[in-house]
């Protein structure tokens, strides 16, 4: 499959150092900072520095060093807010990928949410 990546887009600005973010940790291939409109007290957007579209993009066609990168980034900046599941009450990661799943900026990257209770994800639509 081929995406388009738009370079114009909010993160790939960040990058680029064209606009400010609040910077939690950053590794040679990946960019963790503070979501500007928090849904929680620890809210954490996690990107690769590569012009990847959403995650089926980067597990297809990342290298397995951006991969490896990418996941170890997302495990130290859990370990750095206290987060971990067996210290604390845990955390959630989503990665909202399509139209259809309201991922608003077409970079890769996933939220980590952290320090408060969130709910349940989905409702068993099933349930009466």
């Amino acid at each position: 499959m081929s995406y388009t990546y738009d370079d114009q887009n909010i993160f790939a600005r960040i990058l680029r150092a064209e606009l400010p973010a609040n910077k939690v940790m950053e590794s040679d291939l990946s960019l963790a900072f503070r979501d500007i409109h928090p849904q929680s007290p620890d809210h954490v957007l996690v990107i690769p520095k590569g012009p990847y579209v959403c995650y089926d993009h980067f597990a297809n066609d990342a290298s397995d060093a951006e991969i490896l990168d990418y996941t170890r980034l997302i495990g130290a900046v859990i370990r750095h807010l206290g987060a971990e599941a067996s210290v604390s009450d845990g955390y959630r990661l989503i990665a909202n990928s399509g139209v259809n799943a309201i991922q608003d900026v077409p970079h890769l990257h996933v939220h980590l949410l952290a320090v408060r209770p969130l709910g349940r994800m989905l409702r068993d639509r099933s349930a009466p």
